[in-house]
């Protein structure tokens, strides 16, 4: 029996590379999403702001856990992950953790 329940939440601000369109920017974007979703099946991920720029991404990750390190450990293995891109830079990643307190 779960006594807590966790959620993690996890924002990446991307800049991506030598993109010039919305399409392009798709083409980025969604094998990203994509392999998130291959290495971590139990996760949940989206694009989720920036969707009229085509330079820029936003992306979130949320995972739901019996315990708070479980979470934290991996959305840090989601921001390695994304961050191991070579076609992409990352700008900024934000972790937030809530509970059923909360």
């Amino acid at each position: 029996m779960i006594d807590q329940v966790y959620v993690g939440a996890l924002t990446l601000d991307l800049l991506l590379g030598d993109v010039r369109s919305l399409k392009q920017k798709r083409s980025v974007v969604r094998p990203i999403i994509a392999e998130v979703r291959k290495h971590f099946p139990g996760v949940a991920v989206s694009e989720t702001g920036d969707n009229d720029l085509y330079r820029r991404a936003e992306i979130g990750i949320a995972v739901v856990s019996g315990t708070a390190a479980n979470c934290t450990q991996v959305l840090d293995q989601c921001e390695r992950l994304v961050f191991g891109r070579p076609e992409i830079e990352l700008l900024s990643a934000r972790q937030r953790l809530f509970n059923d307190e909360d």
